[in-house]
């Protein structure tokens, strides 16, 4: 590290009395420089150091100055008492006072509030506030700092304490020094650096110590004794480094750690002050004599290569170690100032202000060359003056001067070597541990090789200039120098004969892998030289240090590189000299594919068969590494002509013409001409021959026929084959060069008993996609079943659904792929259809099946049931058309009609719980959730949640009053696995229902009469949906879910459905009342007779009578009609379900016909009429099975 002066200014008052400089601050760009000098402010222009403007407002000494973050103001502050407060444009905006002097101010970086201390108080003011807050301490208070959050304030007083404030002034941490008032803290600072975990503020005190914390008050590491009393503490902008001044007249530069680097300036008083310009390497110091130093300071690169080991210094203190290739790197913590670096094999030896440490790489597996663990091996304790260092296996180098020395690791001098001139340049260029050689040239041009064990330099070369740089070639027969003239010299070592020179270069390295070529670098330039051949140049930054193979090692500034360079043109050069084993050689260390190509075709043609095939080998082109297998085949049987060979190579690369007068000079004429036939050159294959041989021609003549059939001439081959009348030919050609305009003409003129050519026609047409002509063509040839195919394939479904209409046996052919169609295009109800119609009732059936499974995962119950209701009636079809499948059919058809029914009630329910709002009125859903739970007695269908039905019947029963309910359903929710959504809620009503009275609203109860035995039912029934009394079941609305005023009853076996419909139809009227209800009441064989005692009863009606009658006992006990109670029902209260066959119809009789009931003719439902016509307003069909209400019944 060296300071360079950039500036020296010195301040002196009128009278010529130096100013001491009390402060400094840099303006945040680093353009201008605030000094405190006298009671003035001065401003510095930092480029020069030309004085801007004195600033006079103080009218006393200025002791410090601070520049805010923003760069928009700053502010100084005065023995006067005052602050004032001044802009960028340098005017005066505020001035405010203490009771005391002002010993300093800081700027808060984030809010840019000024913080102002004076020996009594300090004070926080901001642009925003018209008044100052002001604070009392203990103590005078020297020096103070804001952390980089803007968070918190450090002060340092002259009791040696360091007290730190939040932003209103409020102590939050008190850092007590062991001195007390004997070390009066003197300046502190916070690192700057981003990078920290922890904020760090380091303290310089007047017990000569440097100190660092944390801002929670905890040490950091030891005390670090100074020699001085220090007067500034400041941070470089990255807080890499600390530069401190003060009693000892100079300024010294220290790591973020506190170790001394080195000096910055000596002046002749004391340094009251420093400052880092921002982001730059530039530090002012102001001096008690008024004397304003500006230093730059430029850190020298430190460091040692060897092959793909790069080391290198890093802050200082800190020795990196880079492998090129690999990119790895390893620091190694110094904690002193690191002076020389030397790196050999696995030695790397770092030298210190006191000390040189030699350390080895450790390694368990010495073939692994990437790892990159070093530990330390020997450590020399003792200060050394030199230039150079070197390391070897056992023994390090000093270089001084034109001294050289030999030392071991243990300290011991073994050897020295004095120089007729200072050495300029000295590398290890390997050799048996304990006995390397050494290159090192002199400044006055004598290149010495030196061995650690040889008391005695060997002069190898004497040039006339200072020499720069050195490297012998990896043989060590050759020597590369530059020169003071940035000269490259190449010299050979055994003749000392100049092989040849270059301009521009200030660096040089032989490759380490390829004895002929260098490199060198200079004037932007990187330049590669192979043997004796012209330089090839690209651009590049930096030195050249290192070439392995295809890697050049550079170093730009400070940081190293490997460049992977492609060895392309000094291959070509080679190439040129048909020096094919050394431009395979050169290849080897890395170039791109083609140049690989170029190389084995040159080798080829060159007929070097070995190179040319490893480099085929390299690119793995087969086809010629087996022509040159063929050669070298042909040259073990004895064939040594290479003209012959170079013919079938030109060939191979397509020059006919050169392999043809090859063939022709070797009198292999055949060849040639075989070689031009099978490429269809007739023409030159005629001039070949010539008019000599007849044979010949005859023979070209005939293939050349066959060719122009074939290829050439396509259209016209067609046509002579048409005339000809071979049209099978002529369709394959036109067929396959896609001319439909040609194609159907011939189809047209073809006759229809021609089927083959037609069909062939036909063929093409369809892989054409000419789908009209192949329709055409079929019909021609009245080939239906193609037809049909066509259509099939083709999916013009309307086509073939018209011919399926005439020709009904090819209704599967249609109906199959089409349902398929249907199916893979995600239309599953028409192809569910589809299938239907082809009479595919197991396809049918598994395309629902997989619907309803579908639709039941997805949650769309209110699909899953309309899903379950066609599969049920599907089931009915199989059971009509099928004798052997009946009875299971009907079973299904049965629990499928069932299944229908609980997805499309849970269909509302899960609708209530899932989504926010609900369509159905709470009685609506009440009867739902009733139904549902009396229904759910034996397994709960997949899908369907027990949990959401007691939730929401809960949820109603309250709403509408059933209270008991509520409490059963609550009761219940206890015993299953609720989900978190719901668990609150009903924790939360179970609770709060037990508020309520214990039963439940009469009027629920009342609506759960029994029509057949008028018994009024509980609101739940765990016998499922039927009366608790005479079991007669309900007959439930299909909306409301109401129970119907309907009575289910059952024919006598001797009446047909036909004879009761018409016996209902008639509606007899009633005669002599006494003498009907006598035949009414025979029933079966018994007669029982009922005496009238003269009460009017006109109302009696027979289907009451027999309901009372059979009623009874724990088994259900049907209503069985005769021939007169049928006819005595009138048509208008009887609802009948009218099943296809094999079911039977189920008849109902309302018990009130004011009651108007609606049936859907297709599912069979039964409604409130109201209710099913509002829903077919919103649906336009039939909410349970979707027939369309405009459907014929």
């Amino acid at each position: 590290m060296r300071a360079v002066p950039a500036w020296i200014d010195k301040v002196h008052d009128r009278d010529k009395v130096e100013q001491c400089i009390y402060d400094l601050a840099f303006k945040p760009d680093g353009s201008q420089l605030i000094v405190a000098a006298g009671n003035r402010v001065l401003v510095y222009d930092t480029s020069d150091g030309t004085l801007i403007q004195p600033l006079k407002g103080h009218k006393d000494t200025v002791y410090c100055v601070a520049y805010a973050k923003d760069g928009k103001r700053f502010a100084s502050g005065s023995a006067d008492k005052s602050i004032i407060i001044w802009t960028s444009k340098l005017e005066g905006i505020l001035k405010y006072t203490h009771n005391d002097s002002i010993q300093c101010v800081a700027y808060n970086p984030v809010t840019h509030q000024l913080a102002s201390c004076s020996s009594g108080d300090f004070g926080l003011w901001s642009p925003e506030q018209k008044s100052v807050s002001k604070h009392k301490v203990s103590s005078k208070i020297t020096c103070c700092g804001w952390t980089n959050d803007g968070q918190y304030l450090a002060l340092g007083m002259m009791n040696g304490v360091v007290s730190i404030r939040n932003k209103n002034g409020e102590e939050k941490v008190k850092i007590e020094r062991p001195g007390g008032s004997s070390c009066p803290i003197w300046s502190i600072a916070w690192n700057p650096s981003k990078d920290e975990h922890n904020d760090i503020l380091a303290v310089a005190d007047w017990g000569q110590k440097l100190s660092f914390y944390q801002l929670s008050g905890k040490q950091i590491g030891k005390d670090r004794t100074l020699t001085y009393d220090p007067c500034c503490v400041s941070y470089f902008s990255k807080g890499e480094y600390i530069v401190l001044g003060g009693s000892d007249k100079q300024a010294s530069l220290y790591t973020k750690d506190g170790v001394r680097l080195g000096t910055i300036g000596e002046q002749n008083s004391w340094v009251w002050t420093c400052r880092v310009k921002p982001d730059s390497n530039y530090v002012v110091l102001g001096c008690q004599d008024g004397t304003i130093a500006f230093y730059q300071l430029i850190f020298s690169t430190v460091h040692g290569l060897y092959k793909d080991r790069y080391a290198y210094r890093d802050s200082m203190t800190d020795v990196i170690v880079q492998h090129l290739i690999t990119e790895q790197k390893v620091r190694i913590k110094c904690r002193e100032l690191v002076k020389k670096i030397a790196i050999y094999r696995n030695r790397l030896a770092i030298q210190l202000p006191e000390k040189i440490l030699i350390y080895e790489l450790y390694s368990v597996d010495s073939s692994d060359t990437t790892l990159m663990h070093y530990s330390i091996k020997e450590k020399i304790c003792r200060k050394f003056e030199c230039n150079l260092l070197v390391v070897c296996s056992q023994h390090i180098i000093l270089c001084q001067e034109k001294r050289l020395q030999c030392l071991s690791f243990t300290s011991v001098k073994e050897k020295e070597w004095l120089m007729e001139s200072l050495i300029r340049y000295i590398k290890v260029i390997g050799g048996p541990p304990g006995r390397e050689g050494l290159l090192v040239g002199l400044k006055n041009g004598a290149i010495l090789k030196i061995f650690v064990d040889n008391p005695f330099a060997i002069t190898l070369l004497k040039l006339s200039t200072s020499v720069r740089c050195l490297d012998m070639s990896a043989s060590r027969n050759m020597l590369a120098v530059v020169d003071e003239h940035n000269t490259l010299l190449v010299y050979d070592i055994n003749t000392k004969e100049l092989l040849f020179q270059e301009p521009n270069a200030n660096s040089v390295a032989w490759n380490t892998q390829c004895e002929d070529m260098l490199c060198f670098s200079g004037s932007g330039y990187l330049n590669i030289k192979a043997s004796n051949f012209p330089v090839h140049q690209q651009k590049l930054q930096g030195f050249v240090v290192g070439y392995n193979g295809s890697k050049i090692f550079c170093l730009h500034v400070y940081s190293m590189s490997a460049v992977e360079v492609p060895q392309s043109a000094p291959m070509y050069q080679y190439l040129e000299r048909r020096m094919f084993k050394e431009a395979y050689r050169i290849a080897c260390l890395g170039v791109t594919d083609n140049d690989w190509r170029d190389l084995a075709t040159e080798a080829l043609e060159g007929l070097d068969f070995d190179t040319a095939k490893k480099a085929f080998i390299r690119v793995r082109d087969l086809r010629y590494l087996e022509l040159i297998n063929s050669i070298e085949e042909r040259k073990k049987r004895g064939e040594n002509d290479n003209e012959l060979f170079l013919a079938d190579v030109y060939a191979y690369q397509g020059k006919f013409h050169e392999a043809a007068k090859l063939y022709k000079r070797t009198g292999h004429e055949s060849r040639a001409l075989s070689m031009y036939t099978d490429l269809r050159m007739f023409e030159y294959a005629k001039e070949f021959i010539g008019a000599t041989d007849p044979k010949n021609s005859r023979m070209l003549m005939t293939k050349q026929a066959d060719w122009a059939k074939s290829s050439k001439e396509p259209r016209a081959a067609a046509e002579m084959y048409l005339s000809a009348g071979e049209h099978l030919k002529a369709i394959d050609i036109i067929g396959d060069h896609g001319w439909a305009d040609m194609l159907i003409d011939i189809a047209r003129k073809l006759d229809k008993a021609e089927r083959e050519p037609l069909a062939k026609c036909a063929f093409y047409f369809k892989k054409l996609k000419h789908h009209g002509y192949a329709s055409e063509t079929y019909s021609k040839m009245g080939d239906l079943q193609a037809l049909v195919q066509l259509h099939v394939e083709t999916c013009h479904w309307d086509e073939a659904f018209s011919l399926v209409e005439k020709h009904t046996q090819f209704r599967d052919d249609v109906y199959v792929p089409y349902a398929q169609w249907l199916a893979e295009n995600d239309r599953f109800e028409e192809a569910q259809k589809a299938f239907h119609k082809a009479g595919r009732q197991n396809e049918a059936v598994k395309v629902l099946e997989q619907l309803t499974h579908n639709a039941v995962v997805e949650s769309r119950f209110n699909d899953a049931g309309y899903y379950y209701w066609m599969l049920s009636m599907q089931c009915l079809d199989i059971a009509r058309e099928s004798e052997e499948q009946m009875d299971e059919m009907l079973k299904k058809f049965e629990r499928f009609q069932h299944l229908a029914e609980l997805y499309h009630v849970y269909h509302s329910i899960q609708r209530y719980t899932d989504e926010p709002f609900s369509s159905h009125m709470p009685e609506t859903l009440f009867n739902i959730c009733r139904f549902l739970l009396s229904n759910l007695t034996k397994d709960i269908p997949l899908g369907i949640s027990k949990v959401n039905t007691l939730y929401a019947l809960a949820k109603q029963s309250r709403k509408l009053g059933a209270y008991k309910l509520a409490r059963y359903s609550y009761e219940k929710l206890q015993d299953l696995h609720v989900p978190s959504r719901f668990q609150e809620s009903i924790e939360l009503d179970s609770l709060t229902i037990r508020s309520k009275p214990f039963h439940d609203s009469e009027d629920l109860i009342e609506g759960m009469m029994c029509y057949r035995c008028s018994t009024n039912n509980p609101l739940l029934n765990n016998q499922g949906s039927v009366c608790i009394n005479c079991k007669q079941p309900f007959i439930y609305s299909a909306s409301s879910y109401e129970v119907l005023p309907l009575v289910q009853f059952y024919l006598e076996e001797d009446i047909s459905d036909e004879e009761a419909v018409s016996l209902i139809d008639l509606e007899v009227p009633h005669v002599d009342r006494k003498a009907a209800r006598w035949q009414d009441m025979s029933s079966g064989e018994s007669q029982s007779l009922k005496l009238d005692e003269g009460v009017d009863d006109s109302e009696e009606d027979p289907f009451t009578t027999k309901m009372s009658f059979e009623q009874g006992g724990s088994n259900f006990v049907p209503v069985k009609v005769s021939h007169s109670v049928l006819r005595s029902m009138s048509r208008r209260d009887v609802l009948i379900k009218r099943w296809p066959r094999p079911l039977k119809w189920e008849y109902f009789r309302s018990l009130l016909p004011d009651v108007s009931i609606t049936m859907c003719p297709t599912c069979f439902k039964m409604f409130h009429s109201e209710d099913y016509e509002l829903l077919v307003l919103q649906h336009s069909c039939c909410p349970y099975c979707r027939r369309p209400i405009d459907e014929p019944n």
